[in-house]
C-alpha cells in the first residue's frame, strides 16, 4: 500500500500531482474548495473568498504548444492563445481523460495542516477538513499544497496618502470582472502588469478616461511575434539560453534592451522601466500601443497622494474627477491553514528549495506545486514539480542537507534580485528551471544523444522552442508520442489560423536569426575591447 497524500486544490498543480502521486504509486486525495477543477481559470461572476478569481475577459499569455500537460496536446483547431473558458474545457478534459476525478473531494475546505506529534520519526501530517459544517480530522503521509499565489490580494492602502478621504470607489483587480459598470467614468489604474494593462485596455473602450500609473514601467511585449507565430514558440528555446549565457553581462544586457525595444518604442508611450537593463517580468498587450497613441489610455507615475476626487502624480500633474481606482497590485502569498514558519522559515520570506520544498522539516514530507512564476507556462512547471516532488516522497529521489539547501536558495536569490528586482523573487528562468528538475528525474533531454541518433529530433529540439513535450520525451514518465508531438508542433500551430487557403507557411530560421545575433555581439564585443 503506497503512502496517503494529501493535496490542496485542484487546479493545474493539483491535478498534475494527482497523476504523478500515481505514476509513482502513491495514493492521493485532493481537497477541492469549489465544485469543480480548474483552480485560477475557472470563471465566477464574483470574487470568492480563499479562491483565485480571473475577470470575463482573460486570455493566455502562453500558447497551447508552450502550455499544455507535456503528454496530452490540446487539440488542433484551438486557438494558440486561449480565452480562459477554452482553457478550462481543457483542464477537464486532462482529469477525465487521466481518471483524476475519482481522487477529489469537492467543496471541502482544509483548514489545518499540523505537523503528528510524532512527525520527526514518521513526517506524517494531521489535516483537518471542513465539508457541509461538518469537520474531520486524516492523517497522511504526505502534503502537496497546490493552492497557487493569486488567491490573496495586495491592497497597498498605507502607502498612498489620502486614499482614506478619497470620495469615490477603489477596489482590488481580484474583483474586477467585467467593463460594464464603468461605463462613462474615470478611472485610475494603479499597476503595470498583465491584469492592469488588460483592465485599462478594456475599461477604454467604455470608459470616458482611463489613467494608468507605473511605479517603475515595464518591457511591452505581443503574443504575436516574427512571421506571425506565437512570441513564446520563438523566443524560448535551449539555444537562445545557451547563447545568451556565453555573452558577457554588459552584452546581454544590452541586447536584451535592443530586443525589447524593437518589439515598441517604450519611450513614446510612457512605458520603458526605470532600469533599462532590467529584466523584470514583461508585459504582455497586443492592443496597449494603440489605446495609449489614440488617448483613450495615459501612463503616469506614481501616485504621490490622493484628494476628495483625484489623484497627484510624483511629477505633480494630477487626474481629477476620478470616479474609480483599481489597484492591480499583485498578490502575496499565505497558507493560512498551515504555521507560518514552515514555509517563511526565515525574515518572514519565502524560503523553498526550488521553490518547492521547505528546507528545515525533519522528513521532506510538504512541498509547495506551483509557487515560482518563469516566463514559461505554468502547466508544464507544475507538471515536472509534482513529479520530482512525488519522487522525493517515494524515497527514489533524495534532497540534500539543510545547510545546502539555504544555501542554494540563497545563491539563487541574489540571481533573481539581479534580473528580476525585489519585487519578482517568485520569478526563475524557464529552461534553466525546468533543466535542473527534469535532472534530478532523469527526463532531462540529452542533446549530444539525440544528434548521434535521431538528428531530425534533435534540431527541433535545440534549434526550436522548448516545448513541454521534451520532459516526457525520455526517461521515467516517458511517453511513447513525444517524438511525434515535437515534430509536428509546428502544424499544430498554423491549423487554427488556416480558414483560407493560402501558400505555405514557412517555419521560423531559429539557425539563421541566431547566427545574426551572435555575429553582431562578437562585432560589438570586438569593438570595445579595441578600445581598451
Amino acid at each position: 500500500m503506497g503512502k496517503k497524500v494529501a493535496i490542496v486544490g485542484a487546479g493545474v498543480s493539483g491535478l498534475a500531482s494527482i497523476r504523478a502521486c500515481l505514476e509513482e504509486g502513491l495514493e492521493p486525495t485532493c481537497f477541492e474548495k469549489s465544485n469543480d477543477v480548474g483552480g485560477l481559470w475557472k470563471f465566477s461572476d464574483h470574487a470568492e473568498e480563499g479562491r483565485a478569481s480571473i475577470y470575463q475577459s482573460v486570455v493566455t499569455n502562453s500558447c497551447k504548444e508552450m502550455m499544455c500537460f507535456p503528454d496530452f496536446p490540446y487539440p488542433d483547431d484551438y486557438p494558440n492563445y486561449m480565452h480562459n473558458t477554452k482553457l478550462q474545457e481543457y483542464i477537464k478534459m486532462f482529469a477525465k481523460k487521466k481518471n483524476l476525478l475519482k481522487y477529489i473531494q469537492f467543496e471541502t475546505l482544509v483548514t489545518s495542516i499540523k505537523k503528528c506529534a510524532n512527525f520527526p520519526v514518521t513526517g506524517q501530517w494531521d489535516i483537518v477538513t471542513e465539508r457541509d459544517g461538518n469537520q474531520e480530522s486524516s492523517v497522511f503521509d504526505a502534503v502537496l499544497i497546490c493552492s497557487g499565489h493569486h488567491v490573496y490580494p495586495k491592497l497597498p492602502v498605507d502607502s498612498f496618502p489620502g486614499l482614506a478621504k478619497f470620495q469615490g470607489n477603489y477596489m482590488h483587480s481580484r474583483d474586477y470582472k467585467s467593463p460594464e459598470a464603468f461605463k462613462g467614468k474615470r478611472v485610475l489604474v494603479i499597476g503595470l502588469g498583465n491584469s492592469g494593462s488588460d483592465i485599462a485596455v478594456e475599461l477604454s473602450h467604455t470608459a470616458s478616461q482611463v489613467f494608468i500609473s507605473t511605479r517603475s514601467g515595464s518591457w511591452l511585449m505581443t503574443r504575436v511575434w516574427d512571421d506571425g507565430y506565437p512570441w513564446d514558440m520563438v523566443y524560448i528555446t535551449r539555444f537562445k539560453t545557451f547563447l545568451w549565457n556565453l555573452l558577457p553581462n554588459f552584452v546581454s544586457d544590452w541586447l536584451y534592451v535592443r530586443r525589447m525595444n524593437s518589439r515598441f518604442k517604450h519611450e513614446n508611450y510612457g512605458l520603458m522601466p526605470s532600469n533599462r537593463a532590467s529584466r523584470k517580468e514583461p508585459l504582455f498587450n497586443d492592443e496597449l500601443p494603440a489605446r495609449i497613441i489614440c488617448g483613450a489610455v495615459s501612463i503616469k507615475p506614481n501616485v504621490k497622494e490622493f484628494t476628495e476626487t483625484s489623484a497627484v502624480f510624483q511629477d505633480g500633474t494630477e487626474f481629477g474627477s476620478i470616479d474609480s481606482v483599481i489597484f492591480a497590485t499583485g498578490y502575496g502569498y499565505a497558507y493560512p491553514f498551515l504555521d507560518d514558519s514552515i514555509i517563511k522559515s526565515r525574515d518572514n520570506e519565502v524560503t523553498l528549495y526550488k521553490g518547492i520544498f521547505p528546507p528545515p522539516l525533519e522528513k521532506p514530507t510538504l512541498a509547495v506545486i506551483g509557487l515560482v512564476q518563469s516566463l514559461g507556462a505554468a502547466i508544464p512547471t507544475a507538471d515536472l514539480q509534482a513529479r520530482w516532488a512525488a519522487k522525493v516522497l517515494t524515497g527514489s529521489c533524495t534532497l540534500p542537507s539543510c545547510k545546502a539547501m539555504m544555501d542554494d536558495i540563497d545563491e539563487k536569490m541574489g540571481k533573481k534580485l539581479k534580473w528580476f528586482g525585489q519585487s519578482q523573487t517568485l520569478q526563475t528562468d524557464y529552461i534553466t528551471y525546468m533543466d535542473e528538475l527534469a535532472s534530478f528525474i532523469g527526463t532531462k533531454p540529452n542533446i549530444l544523444w539525440l544528434f548521434l541518433t535521431d538528428p531530425k529530433l534533435a534540431a527541433e529540439v535545440y534549434f526550436g522552442p522548448c516545448s513541454p513535450y521534451q520532459f516526457r520525451l525520455t526517461g521515467p514518465g516517458k511517453w511513447d508520442g513525444a517524438r511525434n508531438a515535437i515534430l509536428t508542433q509546428w502544424d499544430r500551430t498554423v491549423k487554427p489560423s488556416r480558414t483560407r487557403a493560402v501558400s505555405c507557411a514557412q517555419k521560423p530560421q531559429h539557425f539563421l536569426y541566431l547566427l545574426k545575433i551572435f555575429s553582431f555581439s562578437v562585432f560589438l564585443l570586438a569593438i570595445m575591447l579595441a578600445y581598451h
